[in-house]
């Protein structure tokens, strides 16, 4: 305040706020989005080594289990919480530079075990590392564009985890084979190196380039920054406007159900009722995630955007209550096609609008959280989301094949039912969270800076 504004009791209005250069701002999305791809490359590379991890270590198929759930997701979910928390206080681009570093070193370290144990920890370290990423990377890209160009930018870098898994379904069993033909390869002190050894080397240590990225990333200053009720912690604020933050989060996490559901139990349709094999199934599968998900993300971000410049504050809600209706006939049809080709044209359907979801939720909770709790806040959703939709959404699809449809031949109908409810009640809890989501908005246009 100046002494002229003093005297007169006036206070200097806040200087406009200037945003940061959109080609900065861009290739720092392009960064993190290329950080997201390698990691879910990096988590997913496992699944496809099952056998040869077995064989060379003698281990069951509940220790490989363990190995690709628990080890990962536990260490993920649990750990994102306390990383998000020095994301909000601290330098975002330096917590995702040391993510990336981690989980890079410890894919390499999968590669050097000769041991279950061992396995198990760097499984543990590629957890921890890579959930340093998200919750940082949202409320990055929250900082690097005004908000009605965000729903795009967030749905550039919500694409990683579609061409990451295509890319690892459709390339990566003949990459693995191309190197199963080379054979075991010796190294100086480190000696010798089987086949799946090797594949974890070569997909961890291009992360250690990745990583450098972010050295020449620049972090975006933080707005939208309030006192307004954040000293008494995130969960306190979140309980306070509860109807808003556990409505979108509970909604969210429901349709998640559905989509894990799909990735685990899709596959066995496919070969259980229409004698694909799984080499086929990887194929045309990860063809599905890269043509017709991956668009669909972009294609929510666009309509978010389109409806947010037309004056619409709800914007990401009602993107996503119209993904999920238009999703259900194709999300209930895929399991029940009388042919492959139907089956997977559906599965084409539903993916689409499974990728215009996927990144309405951060664009959604980004746009009523201060800037403070921001990357906590998305912690908090992927550890209530991935406890809902990992836990609950694939089980309960088996269980009610086995113990009330006669078992194997009968997940495609219980697949049906499930993603079909499931995506019904999502639509249902948004369409009931819209009023409180609008005030919600509201709210933080108080005490987010203006824009130009």
């Amino acid at each position: 305040m100046s002494t002229h504004d003093g005297l007169m009791g006036v206070s200097a209005p806040s200087a406009p706020r200037i945003w940061p250069h959109a080609g900065w701002a861009w290739f720092a999305v392009a960064a993190l989005m290329v950080a997201y791809t390698s990691s879910f490359i990096d988590r997913q590379i496992l699944t496809l080594l099952v056998q040869p991890i077995r064989a060379d270590l003698t281990i069951s198929d509940t220790q490989f289990s363990l190995l690709a759930g628990i080890a990962f997701s536990l260490f993920y979910t649990v750990m994102g919480v306390p990383l998000a928390r020095l994301a909000d206080r601290g330098s975002r681009r330096w917590i995702i530079f040391w993510g990336i570093v981690v989980w890079s070193v410890m894919t390499v370290a999968c590669g050097l075990a000769n041991s279950f144990w061992a396995l198990f920890a760097a499984r543990i370290g590629v957890g921890i590392g890579e959930a340093a990423l998200s919750p940082a990377a949202y409320s990055m890209i929250s900082d690097y564009f005004p908000p009605r160009q965000r729903a795009r930018a967030l749905a550039v870098y919500s694409m990683a985890p579609y061409i990451g898994a295509g890319l690892a379904l459709m390339i990566g069993g003949a990459v693995i084979d191309a190197i199963a033909q080379a054979g075991a390869l010796q190294l100086p002190f480190v000696g010798e190196l089987a086949p799946w050894q090797q594949t974890f080397v070569l997909v961890g240590a291009p992360g250690l380039l990745i990583a450098a990225l972010f050295i020449i990333v620049r972090e975006p200053p933080r707005h939208g920054v309030t006192k307004s009720g954040v000293q008494a912690g995130v969960l306190k604020y979140m309980w306070s406007r509860k109807s808003t933050f556990y409505m979108l989060i509970f909604a969210f996490s429901i349709f998640g159900m559905a989509g894990i559901s799909y990735l685990a139990w899709a596959p066995a349709v496919l070969i259980r009722q229409h004698e694909m094999t799984p080499a086929d199934v990887g194929f045309s599968y990860g063809l599905v995630l890269l043509l017709a998900a991956t668009p669909g993300v972009l294609v929510g971000g666009w309509m978010t955007d389109w409806f947010a410049n037309r004056g619409r504050t709800d914007a990401p809600l009602r993107v996503a209550i119209l993904a999920l209706i238009a999703s259900i006939p194709f999300a209930v049809a895929m399991p029940l096609m009388p042919s492959r080709d139907l089956a997977i044209a559906a599965l084409a359907g539903f993916s689409f609008f499974a990728g215009v979801m996927n990144s309405l939720p951060a664009t959604a909770l980004q746009s009523v959280a201060p800037n403070q709790l921001r990357a906590q806040i998305t912690a908090i959703y992927f550890l209530i989301g991935n406890l809902i939709s990992l836990g609950l959404g694939p089980t309960i699809v088996a269980a009610i094949s086995d113990q009330w449809l006669g078992g194997d031949q009968s997940i495609g109908l219980s697949l049906a039912i499930v993603s079909g409810a499931t995506v019904a009640i999502a639509a249902l809890l948004l369409t009931r969270a819209l009023k409180s989501f609008r005030d919600s908005v509201e709210e933080a246009r108080e005490w987010q800076e203006p824009a130009r």
